[in-house]
């Protein structure tokens, strides 16, 4: 419990004391002219109020992973927490301001744009492609599991028996209701569903979590284990070490490339610059603290860290089943039915954003106004049928493996671009650089060591070729920067 609580107010005072360290350091301009108050468009570019903001970020942001991610991490043991608390507060939370920053003095800027601003035409290329599979990957997760939760608890039986491949005609429904929604959200003005629903949304999300809080602690069911130790908890700790595994699992409650994706949307909506740190550093914090919740419950609720592990296997890796789980138990039914609620607003909160994002990229990239609805259609249509290709097409837990990857790849490249940011502004370059190199390790070792790529025996090896592969990223990018430095002074 100690541990916990530890971890839980070390979150809560980072958004009062590095958050406004961070503030500084990008000199935020209260009197700066924001991209809405510039470039009102009634569909993207639209003002909104800060508390409203607050909440759509955290819902665009949040998703499963904080839940999901955090129940199967905990899997790890009390090690998770540490994970969780620094990432969140030095990587994760530093990683959505500064890239969300960036963002707004851009004009709300997507973030391939970003990357080619700052690190070149054939990374930007790169990041167009990328990041736009990512976001229909992410749709295509936040697709599936929430029409799979919501099938568990329904009961239909002449819908559940009639089978369409490996889904039942119930499933097929639910996908469809859960897509029209997507399709709508994704083409319809900011202002008309997303900001008017997400904030009840957001507020769900933080009533669910406080919730599972209140049972943590006044309870007396639960016992949280504490970190005497950095051993790996894990079933398979050979198969699955917490470098680079753990920190690709436990992503969305740490640091996370997608919502660098996420923050130009609201960076389009924002009156001031002064409201950064609570849009993004602070919706960030707000996410690691409901990480850990969940990670802390998954850790006592069957007992201990190993009984945790033995529920894995016996659901099967099935995260939703396992929330589904815990909230009966806990909460009762009828509180349950709320948080299963909560979950399902989550996935799809950041699922059709996912695709709406994913429309603006390919907007900005091939220079197509997006007043017009037949040309928000135009780019829609095919980011849909693939998101469907990929549900049909893959397993959930080979889905949210590689989901796991791009996302933390992607996080690497937006702290690559955080670190020439902050080299030009000739201030804060190790803010950026630690966080960097440790996100491009993981990534790099990850290919090497992960059973879904390379799965190498020889992990010593594997280690050691992640290590040559970020050390050769540095060297490039110590090159780059030197090569801007000498161009800024010819």
């Amino acid at each position: 419990m100690i541990t916990f609580l530890v971890c839980l107010a070390l979150l809560v005072g980072a958004y009062f004391t590095y958050g406004r360290y961070l503030e500084r350091l990008v000199r935020i301009d209260p009197q700066a002219p924001t991209p809405c108050q510039r470039l009102y468009d009634g569909v993207d570019y639209v003002p909104l109020p800060r508390w409203r903001i607050f909440l759509i970020q955290l819902l665009n942001i949040a998703g499963l992973g904080p839940i999901f991610g955090a129940v199967l991490g905990a899997a790890y043991g009390p090690v998770a927490f540490l994970w969780i608390t620094l990432g969140g507060i030095f990587m994760g939370a530093m990683h959505d301001f500064v890239a969300g920053v960036i963002s707004l003095r851009r004009n709300g800027e997507s973030l391939p744009e970003t990357v080619g601003h700052y690190l070149g035409r054939g990374p930007q290329l790169f990041m167009r492609l990328f990041s736009v599979g990512l976001m229909v990957l992410v749709g295509a997760v936040f697709l599936s599991q929430p029409a799979e939760l919501i099938v568990n608890r329904l009961h239909v039986p002449s819908l559940e028996g009639v089978a369409f491949g490996n889904f039942s005609w119930l499933m097929l429904l639910v996908l469809g209701i859960i897509l029209l929604y997507y399709i709508a959200a994704t083409l319809l003005p900011v202002d008309k569903i997303i900001g008017r629903i997400y904030p009840i949304f957001g507020l769900a999300l933080l009533f669910m979590a406080l919730g599972i809080l209140c049972v943590l602690l006044f309870s007396g069911r639960y016992t949280i284990p504490e970190l005497t130790s950095l051993r790996n908890c894990i079933a398979d700790a050979r198969d699955f070490p917490i470098v680079p595994m753990l920190f690709t699992t436990i992503a969305c409650g740490a640091i996370s490339g997608f919502h660098a994706t996420q923050s130009p949307l609201m960076a389009r909506c924002m009156r001031n610059e002064r409201e950064s740190r609570s849009v993004f550093y602070g919706a960030m914090i707000s996410e690691s603290i409901v990480a850990l919740i969940w990670a802390a419950i998954g850790m006592s609720f069957w007992g201990d860290v190993a009984g945790l592990n033995a529920a894995i296997a016996e659901y099967g890796g099935s995260a939703a089943v396992m929330i589904d789980v815990i909230a009966r138990e806990t909460l009762g039914p009828v509180l349950a039915g709320f948080v299963i609620f909560g979950v399902v607003a989550c996935a799809i909160t950041s699922g059709d954003t996912a695709f709406r994002s994913a429309r603006l990229i390919v907007s900005d990239f091939l220079g197509l106004e997006q007043r017009s609805l037949r040309k928000r259609i135009y780019i829609s249509i095919p980011l849909f049928g693939l998101g469907l290709l990929i549900i049909f097409g893959l397993q959930f837990q080979v889905m949210w493996s590689y989901f796991a990857w791009m996302n933390q790849t992607l996080a690497a490249v937006t702290l690559w671009v955080i670190v020439v940011y902050f080299y030009r502004q000739r201030r804060g370059l190790m803010v950026g650089l630690l966080p960097a190199l440790i996100m491009t390790y993981v990534c790099a070792s990850y290919v090497f060591v992960s059973p879904l790529m390379f799965g190498m025996e020889h992990r010593t090896a594997a280690y050691l070729l992640g290590g040559a592969v970020t050390l050769l990223i540095l060297l490039a990018m110590i090159f780059k920067l030197r090569r801007d430095h000498a161009q800024s002074l010819s």
